[in-house]
C-alpha cells in the first residue's frame, strides 16, 4: 500500500470515532484487499465489520447515518 492509499485508510478509520479505529479497520481492510477486493468496497466492509466487533464487545458504536460525517469512502 502506497503513502496515498495509507492516507485514505487513515481518513476512513478516523471518521468512525467510537469504534476501535485504525487497528481493527486496517486489519480487516488489508485482508480484504489481499483477497483482491476493490478498495472502496473493502473500506466500507471493514468499517461495518469493526462496528459489529465493537458492539459484540460492548463498546459504543457511532452510526453516521445522519449524514453529518465524511462520506464517499
Amino acid at each position: 500500500m502506497g503513502q496515498e492509499a495509507g492516507k485514505k485508510w487513515a481518513a476512513a478509520a478516523h471518521s468512525q470515532p467510537t469504534i476501535p479505529k485504525s487497528d481493527r479497520i486496517l486489519k480487516i481492510a488489508n485482508a480484504l484487499l489481499a483477497e483482491g477486493m476493490e478498495e472502496g468496497r473493502a473500506i466500507r466492509i471493514a468499517i461495518a465489520k469493526a462496528k459489529e466487533w465493537a458492539a459484540h464487545h460492548g463498546l459504543p458504536v457511532h452510526d453516521d447515518e445522519a449524514g453529518d460525517g465524511p462520506r464517499g469512502a
